[in-house]
């Protein structure tokens, strides 16, 4: 059973002290990511759909790097900075998840690193 934490270098660096994800038994919780192009560590432009895009295929790669796929994540969370854009993230996460879909919270935050508009984080479960 894997432990500790997973790095990917296909996905930006974190931006505080904390793992892109970590496992702890045979749960794996991943960091919020955020729409950062992993090349340029610089948010993507064209609003929070494309924003949801990047920080979805960010998850994928450290998900990859777990060894685990989106059909293993149980739950996620997504931190929106306007609940206004709920409509717009729905579209993009449809594409990503397969159902039946993971279990999900969705909050509007007062504030996102960098000014992001979207930050996703998931738990996976690795099945044996």
């Amino acid at each position: 059973m894997p432990t500790g934490p997973v790095h990917t270098n296909h996905a930006p660096a974190a931006v505080g002290p904390y793992s892109q994800g970590f496992w702890g038994g045979d749960l794996f919780f991943s960091a919020g990511q955020i729409g950062l192009e992993p090349t340029t560590g610089e948010i993507v432009e064209g609003g929070v759909a494309a924003q949801a895009e990047r920080a979805l295929a960010n998850l994928k790669v450290v998900l990859l790097e777990a060894g685990v796929s989106t059909a293993e994540v149980v739950k996620t969370t997504i931190y929106l900075a306007d609940m206004a854009d709920f409509a717009a993230v729905n579209e993009v996460y449809r594409r990503h998840f397969d159902p039946p879909h993971p279990a999900r919270s969705t909050v509007q935050a007062g504030g996102l690193p960098l000014g992001a508009l979207v930050e996703i984080e998931v738990i996976a479960h690795q099945r044996g």
